[in-house]
């Protein structure tokens, strides 16, 4: 994580109270000496640092300046001259700024930028890199231009080719400081998992067992894989306590706004980011040495530079597994007018248990057939070798489980794994009539086997009180709110043959209340009525907070379950598959686990595994209305995807 430097980091909580924060004073001076190195003595940017108040209300006066936590991310009628909302680009809802008032006299307002924002729980994770001073007055400029968003114009008072994605481009403090971001976002709320690892199981015992097993019809019983415990420890020192100290030094942020653990985060803040430079983010690691220590037979090799992340070698019996695993997000129309829409979002997780500190040389296929449009690695990685279809990478592996290549891509020669149309008709009031009609795993062969497959009806808004029909493949279940279609159950062998399913019915609902009316009447109405009732005379702030007070309104009118699915509040309807897939990927990327190379040279046994688990895979009702994104008419450059997406309400 060379060239990323932390200023400060402030942790607010959902009343926009910071609950923590660390400032780093020697990254702090360095910042001042470039202020005074580049005769940067304007106060707009070389004031020190704002204290916790000044930044609770700068962020306050943001959320209503330019609508919401994150912000507009596009210029509107009500945008200000030197707001985020001004630059006119998405990625300032992710790197923002704060403009800090010192509420004294002889002080000036001073922007405080770049921010990068991390939501994760009820928490808000701002995080201050240090960048150059010109890097700030750039942005500066840029926030007062006026034809910011319209890349054609003449800029003014900027130098030609100066703009937010270049600027961005430049910074490589920005990407270290997301991490920095989520990794804190990880420890305040918790959820410190590790990347899920599989294996094949061993070969087949032959025999009388598989031709037993052959005749009964459950050939896939061979093929299914097992998951790889959590990563033991890797000395005799290091024992099972290391897990607990995690559960225990985090769980007491969770559930509550004034629960952080602050003695905690002090912790992992000073392992991770000593004197505010990042070097091992890796909760578990640290967590470990904190609660073992290191013993004699920790000692690394003298001749070699043992990494940060990796601080115990490893003993026993050596192995590398690989596993692919990607999730697939899918919209999925059936109209002619409106194309279908499939994403591929993957990682490559890894897990080398391997003496000594070697290096490993991993050639990935299939990059060209995969179409990625975007990859990252982990900071042990190296690329060294890029070709039309293949990219080798050589990496010094941490201990335990770890993402190895995180990539998004789109879908290859390979069919959607479920096709079809879902169709609802309301014949009245509250019945309507429904169809399902589904191909599963057409032009998919082994080893690509379905483990289980099922589509979820959501009524949030209405009561369930029969449902009539016979699908042609599985079981149906209902709940008051939904109705479940399990096609292929889990748990069972899997297939890897097409099928065509089909499921005609009906459905009844219980009587609308009454005194329930349209939501968004009532919203309207009760909206105007607390403008009027306002005893401060503050009545934009309801108009300006638009998420906040949308999300208030909500609370206050929709249950729980309602939240989840906010399409199904009024106009739209839609069906959710879930599956998984075993024994090969969408994208097409993959490892050939022969093609890997340890140096120095060791026979090390390596195996490779993958899977396919559904995302957002909506099935729109091809008879109602349907949300639709609109396919951008330009270019993007490969820096920045920049996009203003215009949202269609089609019926």
């Amino acid at each position: 994580m060379g060239g990323c430097s932390i200023r400060a980091i402030w942790i607010l909580n959902n009343l926009d109270a910071v609950a923590f924060s660390r400032r780093f004073p020697v990254v702090e001076n360095q910042w001042r000496s470039a202020c005074k190195k580049q005769e940067h003595e304007d106060k707009v940017i070389s004031c020190p640092l704002p204290n916790d108040g000044e930044v609770a209300k700068a962020f306050v006066d943001r959320k209503q300046r330019d609508g919401s936590v994150c912000g507009y991310g596009i210029r509107i009628a009500s945008s200000s001259k030197g707001s985020d909302s001004w630059v006119d680009d998405p990625i300032t809802r992710h790197i923002i700024s704060l403009q800090i008032d010192r509420n004294a006299e002889d002080a000036h307002e001073f922007l405080l930028w770049p921010l990068v924002l991390h939501i994760k729980g009820q928490y808000r994770i701002l995080v201050l890199p240090l960048v150059e001073p010109v890097h700030l007055m750039a942005y500066v400029r840029i926030c007062q231009r006026t034809d910011c968003g319209n890349p054609n114009e003449v800029k003014e008072n900027c130098l030609p080719s100066e703009s937010l994605s270049s600027l961005l481009l430049n910074l490589p403090c920005i990407t270290g400081a997301f991490m920095v971001a989520q990794a804190l976002g990880d420890v305040v709320t918790g959820e410190v998992l590790e990347p899920e690892m599989i294996v094949n199981p061993p070969p087949s015992v032959g025999g009388l067992l598989d031709s037993l097993t052959g005749s009964m019809g459950i050939t896939g019983i061979a093929a299914r894989a097992k998951p790889v415990a959590a990563p033991l420890p890797v000395t005799a020192t290091v024992s099972s306590a290391a897990t607990g100290t995690i559960a225990s030094d985090l769980s007491g942020s969770k559930g509550s706004s004034r629960s952080v653990d602050k003695d905690g985060l002090r912790n992992f803040i000073s392992s991770s980011i000593p004197f505010g430079t990042p070097l091992d983010l890796g909760v578990t690691n640290l967590s470990t040495m904190r609660a073992n220590g290191f013993s004699s037979l920790d000692l690394p090799p003298t001749d070699l530079k043992q990494p940060a992340w990796k601080p115990y070698l490893f003993r026993g019996k050596q192995r590398i597994l690989f596993m692919i695993h990607e999730l697939v997000s899918a919209a999925m129309y059936d109209r002619d007018d409106v194309p279908d829409v499939i994403s591929i979002s993957g990682q490559i997780n890894c897990r080398a248990d391997l003496e000594g500190l070697p290096d490993v040389s991993l050639p990935l296929t299939g990059m060209n057939a995969a179409h990625v449009e975007a990859v990252s690695f982990h900071p042990c990685a190296q690329v060294s070798e890029q070709g039309v279809d293949k990219q080798a990478l050589i990496f010094s592996p941490p201990l335990g489980n770890f993402v190895l290549v995180r990539y998004q891509a789109s879908l290859s020669n390979l069919s959607p794994p479920i096709k079809g149309f879902y169709q609802l008709s309301m014949v009245s009031e509250d019945e309507g009539a429904f169809l399902f009609k589904l191909k599963l795993m057409e032009g998919y062969k082994a080893p690509i086997v379905m483990e289980y497959c099922s589509v979820t009806m959501p009524f949030p808004r209405r009561k369930i009180v029969l449902i009539d029909g016979n699908p042609s493949v599985g079981t149906v279940s209902t709940t008051e709110h939904s109705v479940e279609w399990k096609i292929i159950v889990s748990g069972r062998s899997g297939t890897a043959k097409s099928i065509e399913a089909t499921f005609p019915g009906t459905i009844k609902f219980a009587p609308k209340t009454t005194n329930r009316y349209s939501y968004r009447s009532k919203l309207t109405e009760e909206s105007v009525f607390e403008e009027e009732s306002d005893s401060e005379g503050d009545g934009s702030n309801g108009l300006n907070n638009i998420e906040e007070f949308l999300e208030e309104k909500m609370n206050k009118d929709l249950n729980a379950v309602e939240l989840e699915e906010p399409f199904t509040w009024e106009a739209y309807n839609f069906a959710k598959v879930s599956f998984k897939l075993l024994g090969g990927t969408m994208s097409g990327m993959s490892v050939d686990p022969k093609a890997v190379t340890i140096y120095p040279v060791a026979k090390v046994p390596c195996e490779f595994s993958a899977q396919v688990l559904a995302g957002e895979y909506i099935l729109w009702n091809s008879l109602g209305r349907y949300p639709h994104a609109a396919s951008p008419k330009f270019k993007l450059s490969k820096s920045m995807h920049a996009i203003n997406y215009k949202y269609q309400a089609t019926k």
